[in-house]
């Protein structure tokens, strides 16, 4: 394949996904909340804080940049509500109401502003679908979007299990520092993706 046909192909996978029915668009939503499901379920527990390292950060951005804002948005929202109902998708096969009262409670409701917000710059601004300005976008997305509302769930948990309040440097260190350079990798990957499968036009 040519890079001019590359190109085409890139643009026209790009508008029939913009294009498709609201079925098929629900489709996808799904099978997005089923891939974040399963990025979950790729763990790695710290035992000085409840919060692991899992992969399924990527699925998030990229259901925003694959989807865009609407869609994207929804295949959090279902991945969110179906954990909660009665699918056992969160980090470890968990699920049920007690994860979203636990300590990443936070976090999953990051997921679905994060998702909306790369989503809106993807439909929005196609300039911004290069490697660069993504990284930039889907940084804010992961360190701003997902961070705050998961540190601040983490503190409030924190609080109502612990009886007491929790010092920024170690709320820090349980949500934020141990996650820094696994957050970095998934970002240059979603931004990959932009770069590889997003058209610039």
């Amino acid at each position: 394949m040519n890079i001019d046909n590359y190109y085409s192909t890139r643009k026209n996978v790009f508008e029939r996904i913009q294009d498709a029915s609201t079925a098929t668009k629900l489709l996808m939503s799904l099978m997005m909340a089923c891939f974040t499901g399963l990025m979950a379920q790729i763990i790695i527990p710290l035992p000085w804080t409840p919060v692991p390292i899992t992969a399924q950060t990527f699925a998030v951005l990229c259901s925003g940049l694959l989807l865009g804002k609407k869609y994207g948005c929804l295949s959090q929202i279902l991945y969110v509500v179906l954990g909660a109902a009665f699918i056992p998708w969160f980090g470890g096969m968990t699920g049920g109401v007690e994860v979203m009262l636990g300590s990443t409670g936070g976090f999953l409701i990051g997921f679905i502003i994060a998702s909306y917000f790369v989503g809106h710059i993807t439909e929005k601004y196609a300039k911004a679908r290069n490697f660069t300005r993504m990284a930039i976008v889907i940084g804010i997305a992961n360190f701003a979007l997902i961070y705050i509302p998961g540190l601040a769930g983490l503190a409030l948990w924190f609080n109502l299990t612990q009886g007491a309040s929790i010092g920024i440097i170690d709320l820090l260190m349980m949500g934020l520092v141990p996650f820094i350079l696994g957050d970095i990798v998934k970002i240059l990957g979603a931004a990959g993706v932009s770069k590889v499968f997003l058209p610039k036009e």
